[in-house]
C-alpha cells in the first residue's frame, strides 16, 4: 500500500511506493555512463597540471602537499559585479544580469578518491575550506546566497572524473531555499530540524549515524531510494558562521554516510547539496546536508507534477544503511 509523506521542509508531497520495486525491470541505476567525453586528456585537476588552471583562490596543504584547492571556474553560470537590475522586454519577458560567482572546489589531489575515501583529517579541511569560501561570498554587496554542491558520476551531473565540487555564489535567493525558510516558518514554537533530530532519535527507525555533533537520517520524507539528510545538532542557521567543530563533525558523518551508501549500492552517482540560510538573513533556518543518490530515473509523473515517488521506505534505507555506517565511522 502506498503512502502519501508531506515535505515540512518544502511544503511537498511525496509517495512512498513499495510495490513499484517489484515491477519487471525495475532496478537501480549504476553508474554506466563515462564522465569525460575524453579520458585521454590530461586530468586539470591532478598534482603537476595546476598550470592547465585559472589561478587558485584558495588552498589547504598538509605535509608540503595541497589537499583541496579552489579555483575560478572556467564556463562560470554567475560573473561579474553587474547589480541585479530586471529588465522588462515584454509582458513575459523578464530578465537580469547573471552576476555572482562560480568557483571549482577540488576534493583531493587523488584522481580516483571521493568524499567516502577521505580521511577524518582530510574532510575537515574540505568544510573549512567551504566555510571560509561562503564567508568571503557573504561580503560581496549584491550576493543574497551561496550554493555549494557536488556532483559525483556523469548521472549526476560531473563532467570531470576528478572528485570536485563547486561554489555558487547568487544575486538572488533559490526558489528552493525560499520554499525551506517557509518550512521553518510554518514550524511554530521550536526549530523543525531540532525537532527532527529529537524525534528520530526517539524511535531510532531512521538513523543511519550519528555523534555528539552531527546526525545523518534517512527523513521520513525521503523522496527517492537511500535520500539522507545530514543536521548539525547544535541549532546554526548560516554554515559560514558555523562553529569549526560542528562543520568538522558534519564533513566526517558526510563520508561515513556515503561510504554506507557505496557499500550498499556500489559506485552510483549521488548529489551532496548543502542549504544554508541567506546571506544577511535573520528567518528561523538549520543548515543541513542532503546526499541525494541517482539510483532511480525520473520520469513524466515526476516532472509533470512535481511529485517524487520513492521505491525503497526510509525506514529499510536506514536498517540497510545502519550497519555499513557503524563499520565506516
Amino acid at each position: 500500500m502506498s503512502q502519501l509523506r508531506l515535505d515540512p521542509l518544502t511544503g511537498r508531497w511525496v509517495v512512498i511506493s513499495t510495490d513499484r520495486a517489484d515491477r519487471p525491470f525495475a532496478s537501480f541505476v549504476p553508474r554506466v555512463l563515462p564522465v569525460e567525453a575524453d579520458p585521454s586528456r590530461p586530468c586539470p585537476f591532478c598534482p603537476g597540471n595546476e598550470g592547465n588552471t585559472p589561478p587558485e583562490i584558495e588552498r589547504a596543504d598538509a605535509s608540503g602537499r595541497w589537499q583541496v584547492r579552489v579555483l575560478p571556474n572556467l564556463y562560470p553560470a554567475f560573473s561579474g559585479d553587474d547589480p541585479m537590475v530586471v529588465s522588462h522586454l515584454g509582458p513575459v519577458f523578464t530578465q537580469a544580469p547573471a552576476s555572482g560567482i562560480h568557483e571549482v572546489l577540488v576534493l583531493s589531489p587523488e584522481h580516483r578518491a571521493t568524499w567516502a575515501d577521505l580521511s577524518d583529517d582530510h574532510a575537515d579541511q574540505v568544510m573549512e575550506v567551504v566555510r571560509e569560501r561562503m564567508a568571503a561570498h557573504a561580503t560581496r554587496a549584491g550576493l543574497r546566497y551561496s550554493q555549494a554542491i557536488v556532483n559525483a558520476g556523469r548521472e549526476a551531473g560531473a563532467s570531470l572524473e576528478h572528485p570536485h565540487g563547486q561554489l555558487l555564489g547568487m544575486p538572488f535567493i533559490p526558489s528552493e531555499i525560499t520554499s525551506e525558510v517557509a518550512g521553518f516558518a510554518r514550524f511554530e514554537g521550536s526549530c523543525l530540524l531540532c525537532t527532527a533530530v529529537d524525534a528520530e532519535e526517539s524511535v531510532g527507525y531512521r538513523i543511519v549515524h550519528a555523534d555528539d555533533r552531527s546526525v545523518v537520517i534517512c527523513p521520513f520524507w525521503s523522496s527517492m531510494p537511500y535520500e539522507m539528510l545530514v543536521i548539525p545538532r547544535r541549532h546554526s542557521a548560516h554554515l559560514h558562521t558555523a562553529r569549526p567543530p560542528d562543520s568538522s563533525s558534519v564533513g566526517r558523518t558526510i563520508r561515513v554516510a556515503l561510504g554506507a551508501l557505496r557499500e550498499q549500492l556500489g559506485d552510483v552517482a549521488y548529489n551532496v547539496v548543502f542549504h544554508s540560510a541567506p546571506f544577511r538573513s535573520s528567518a528561523e533556518y538549520h543548515w543541513h546536508v542532503h546526499l541525494l543518490p541517482k539510483v532511480t530515473t525520473t520520469a513524466g509523473f515526476e516532472l509533470g507534477t512535481g511529485v517524487m515517488i520513492n521505491v525503497v521506505p526510509p525506514e529499510d534505507a536506514a536498517n540497510e544503511l545502519r550497519p555499513l555506517a557503524s563499520a565506516a565511522a
